[in-house]
C-alpha cells in the first residue's frame, strides 16, 4: 500500500471513529444494540413486525422514532405491515374490542396518556390521541433501552399535570441570561427559512419525558418578539414542535402597546390597550393555531407592568387572559416580586400576591419559585404554596445551575425538584404536599402546570456538562409524575446515557457493580455535598456579586440591601443567620401556624434550614455535639472531601465509559474539586473573623489568605 492511500485509509478510519465517537448529542436516546442474550432473544421473539394506525404528523414521528429506535437497539429493520404484531395508534383508529382495551381505561387515560398492554401474542400501544400513541412509543423504547422484559406487559399511563413547560432565558441576540452552555439554540437571524436539524431534536427529546410546552424567550422580554418579523420565526419553530405535542408560548413585555403600539399607556384598565392586547393575541393565533399562552414577569427588576399605573398583578393578568381566553390561551404570571425595602426579601412575594386570591381569571396560573429568595442551593418551599387555594399554582425550578456551580459542578437536581415537591404546607391538614398543589389535587383545580428554566444552548452536548443533562431529564419525568422516586430517576438517566459507551465491551454485572451503583450513589448525593461547600445548614445569597459565580459572603456594596450577601446571613460576633421567627423578620407567619412552628423552634427546625430562619451564637451545640463553628467546618471540608471521593469513583470508570465524556467529566470534577475548596476556604476564612475561633483541628488549613479571596475578579463570567 502507498504511502498515500494509507494515509487515506488511516484517515478514513479516524473519521469513522469520530462518527461513532459519544459526545453526549444523543442525550438518553441513543438506542445502542442490546447486548443482554437473554433480552435480545426475548425482543426478537416478540418483535416481529409493526402496524401504526393513522396519518398525522404525530402518528409519522412516532414512526419514525420506533423505527429508529429499534433499528439501534435490535440491529435490524422491522417491517411494517397491516398485520403487525406490535399494533400502535388510538383506540378509535384501531378499532379494539372491549376485551382489548376497556373502554374505563381508556377513559382514565385522558388526552395524552397511553396504555401499553399483551394480548394474543401481540402487544398494543394504544392512546385516545395521536400524542398519546407518541408518548407511548417512547415508553415502549425505554423498556427496551433498559433491558426490561416486554412479556405480559401492563402499564397505564397519564401525566399528573397538565401544563409542563420549559423557560428558556433566551435574548434575541442568542445570548442566554444565566445560560452556561454556550449560544441560544435558536437561530433567530436565518429563522423562518432556515430549519435547524437541532430543533426536531430537541422537540423528540422533550416529548420522550412528556414535556408539552416551551417558552423560548427570556422572561426579561423583548417587544419585537410580538412583531410580524419575529412571530414568522417563531410559527417555524412552532411547527416543527407541533407533532411531538409542544405548544409555543411566549413572553409577554407588558409595555409592549407603547413600543410597537405606539399607544401612550399600558394601562390595563384602559379601554385602547385591552383592544390592543386583544388584537395582538388574534393575530398570534393567526400564525400558531394552537398558541399555548403569555409567560409574564412584571414589576420585578426593572421589567415594566401593572404596578407603573397603579394597578395591581391580578388586574394585569387578567387583561392579558381576557385577550386568550376565546382562544383556550393561558397566562403564567410569575410572582418573583420583591422591591427595594428595609423587609425581609423572603415575604415580598407572598405579601403582593396572598390578598389577590380569587382575583385572578379561570385561565391565570400564578408561577411561583420553588422557594422565596431565588433557586438557592437549598430553599424552604415558598409560602404562597398552599396559601392561595382559589388559584392554580405552577412551581418554578431552575434546571440551569446559576447558584449550583454553573456548568462546571456535577451535581443533580433531581433531589431538589423532589424535596420541594415532597414538602408538606400543612394547608389543609397533613400531607397537602407542593406537589398536590402543582397538580391540583389540593384545591380542585383543574388548571395546572409545572415549569423548568432550560440549561439548554448551543454546545454539542446540550447543556455544558454530560451530567447536567440528568437535570433536564429529571425535571421533565417528575413533571409528567411527581410520585416517582428522583433516584431511581436518577439510576434510569444514567443507564440510557452511558450503558455500553465503553470502546471495548463489558458484562452487564460489570457495568451496575462498577459504574452504575457507585454513580448513581454520587449523583443522589451530589446536591447534598455541594450544598455543605457552598451553603450549609441554610446559609444562603452568598455568592459573586451580579454573576453569581464562586463564592462572596463579604459583598456589602450593593445598591440595595437585597443585593448584598452580608444581607442573608448576618454573621456578627454574636453570631450568624436571618432570625425570621416572630422575634426578628417574622417571615415564618406566612406559613401554616403548623409549619412556622416547627420552623420557629430550634429544637424541632430542621438543622439542613438553621440558619435560613435562626441567628444562632457560635457556640450553640449542633445535634452531633459539635457547635456550630465546628458544625460549620464540618460540612464544609466534608463537601470537598465528597467531591474527591467523586474523582476517585470517576477514574475508576474509564473501562466502563466512552473516553471523550470520560476525559471531559475528569477535568471538569477537577475544576469542581479546586472550585469547591476556593468556596470552603472563602466562606471560613469570612466567617472566622466574627467567631474568632480557629479552623478545626486535624483540617487541612487554606493555602490563601481572606485578601486574596476578596481581590478575586470575574468580569465576563458567563450567564450574566
Amino acid at each position: 500500500m502507498s504511502i498515500k492511500k494509507r494515509f487515506i485509509f488511516v484517515f478514513f478510519l479516524f473519521i469513522l471513529a469520530q462518527i461513532k465517537a459519544e459526545d453526549g448529542y444523543d442525550l438518553w436516546l441513543r438506542y445502542v444494540p442490546v447486548t443482554d442474550a437473554k433480552r435480545l432473544i426475548e425482543y426478537q421473539s416478540l418483535i416481529k413486525s409493526i402496524a401504526f394506525y393513522g396519518h398525522s404528523a404525530t402518528i409519522e414521528a412516532a414512526k419514525e422514532e420506533l423505527n429508529r429506535g429499534l433499528k439501534g437497539l435490535l440491529r435490524k429493520n422491522i417491517p411494517l405491515s397491516k398485520t403487525g404484531n406490535i399494533i400502535i395508534g388510538t383506540a378509535q383508529n384501531v378499532g379494539l374490542s372491549e376485551t382489548i382495551v376497556s373502554q374505563k381505561s381508556l377513559k382514565s387515560i385522558g388526552n395524552e396518556g397511553y396504555i401499553i398492554g399483551s394480548k394474543n401474542a401481540n402487544i398494543y400501544i394504544i392512546a385516545n390521541t395521536d400524542i398519546g400513541v407518541l408518548y407511548g412509543t417512547f415508553h415502549f423504547l425505554r423498556l427496551l433501552q433498559t433491558n426490561q422484559s416486554i412479556h405480559q406487559l401492563d402499564i397505564l399511563e397519564k401525566p399528573l399535570v397538565k401544563n409542563r413547560i420549559l423557560n428558556h432565558w433566551d435574548n434575541l441576540n442568542r445570548h442566554v441570561e444565566r445560560g452556561y452552555a454556550g449560544q441560544s439554540i435558536w437561530d433567530w437571524h436565518r429563522l423562518p427559512d432556515y430549519i435547524d436539524p437541532r430543533y426536531k431534536d430537541y422537540a423528540r427529546a422533550n416529548a420522550s419525558i412528556g414535556i408539552n410546552g416551551v417558552s423560548p424567550i427570556n422572561v426579561n422580554a423583548n417587544a419585537q418578539t410580538m412583531t410580524p418579523q419575529y412571530l414568522i420565526k417563531i410559527k417555524a419553530l412552532a411547527d416543527v414542535f407541533r407533532p411531538y405535542g409542544i405548544k409555543m408560548y411566549l413572553t409577554a413585555r407588558f409595555s409592549a402597546p407603547i413600543e410597537i403600539g405606539k399607544l401612550k399607556t399600558a394601562d390595563p384598565l384602559d379601554p385602547s390597550v385591552q383592544k390592543w392586547w386583544k388584537d395582538k393575541v388574534d393575530e398570534i393565533y393567526q400564525y400558531i393555531p394552537d398558541f399555548g399562552g403569555f409567560v409574564v414577569k412584571a414589576n420585578s427588576e426593572g421589567q415594566p407592568g401593572p404596578q407603573s399605573y397603579g394597578r395591581n398583578h391580578a388586574e394585569g393578568a387578567n387583561m392579558l387572559a381576557d385577550a386568550l381566553a376565546a382562544h383556550g390561551g393561558i397566562v403564567m404570571w410569575r410572582a418573583f416580586v420583591y422591591e427595594a425595602s428595609k423587609e425581609d426579601r423572603h415575604k415580598h412575594g407572598y405579601n403582593e400576591f396572598k390578598p389577590l386570591d380569587g382575583q385572578f381569571r379561570k385561565n391565570v396560573m400564578v408561577q411561583v419559585k420553588n422557594g422565596a429568595i431565588d433557586f438557592q442551593p437549598r430553599e424552604p418551599f415558598h409560602p404562597l404554596f398552599g396559601q392561595m387555594p382559589q388559584t392554580p399554582i405552577i412551581p418554578e425550578f431552575q434546571i440551569t445551575h446559576e447558584y449550583l456551580g454553573q456548568a462546571t459542578h456535577l451535581v443533580y437536581s433531581g433531589t431538589l425538584f423532589k424535596e420541594c415537591l415532597a414538602s408538606d404546607t400543612y394547608a389543609k391538614g397533613k400531607g397537602s404536599t407542593v406537589a398536590k398543589v402543582m397538580d391540583g389535587s389540593l384545591d380542585g383545580h383543574e388548571l395546572t402546570g409545572v415549569a423548568g428554566v432550560a440549561n439548554i444552548g448551543s454546545d454539542r452536548n446540550w447543556c455544558g456538562h454530560p451530567f447536567l443533562q440528568s437535570n433536564w431529564y429529571a425535571f421533565g419525568r417528575l413533571a409528567w409524575n411527581h410520585q416517582l422516586d428522583a433516584d431511581k430517576i436518577a439510576a434510569e438517566w444514567l443507564f440510557l446515557t452511558f450503558h455500553h459507551s465503553g470502546e471495548k465491551p463489558v458484562s452487564s454485572q460489570a457495568f451496575a457493580d462498577n459504574f452504575m451503583i457507585p454513580m448513581r450513589q454520587i449523583l443522589s448525593n451530589s446536591r447534598e455535598n455541594m450544598v455543605n461547600y457552598m451553603t450549609p445548614l441554610g446559609l444562603h445569597h452568598i455568592m459573586g456579586y451580579g454573576h453569581h459565580y464562586g463564592p462572596a459572603p463579604w459583598v456589602d456594596f450593593g445598591s440595595r440591601p437585597d443585593w448584598n450577601c452580608t444581607y442573608y446571613h448576618k454573621a456578627d460576633s454574636t453570631g450568624i443567620g436571618f432570625d425570621r421567627t416572630a422575634k426578628g423578620s417574622d417571615a415564618l407567619s406566612q406559613y401554616h401556624p403548623s409549619v412556622s412552628a416547627a420552623f420557629s423552634d430550634i429544637k424541632t427546625c430542621p438543622e439542613a434550614y438553621v440558619l435560613w430562619f435562626h441567628h444562632l451564637p457560635w457556640d450553640h451545640k449542633m445535634q452531633s455535639g459539635r457547635n456550630l463553628w465546628d458544625e460549620l467546618c464540618f460540612k464544609y471540608y466534608g463537601g470537598v472531601e465528597s467531591v474527591r471521593n467523586t474523582q476517585k469513583y470517576w477514574n475508576n470508570s474509564s473501562q466502563y465509559i466512552d473516553k471523550q465524556r470520560f476525559e471531559e467529566v475528569k477535568m471538569l470534577l477537577t475544576v469542581q474539586e479546586k472550585e469547591a475548596v476556593w468556596w470552603r476556604n472563602a466562606c471560613l476564612l469570612y466567617f472566622q473573623t466574627f467567631s474568632k475561633k480557629p479552623i478545626t483541628e486535624g483540617y487541612e488549613k487554606p493555602d490563601k489568605d481572606l485578601d486574596y479571596y476578596k481581590n478575586l475578579k470575574f468580569p465576563y463570567a458567563p450567564g450574566n
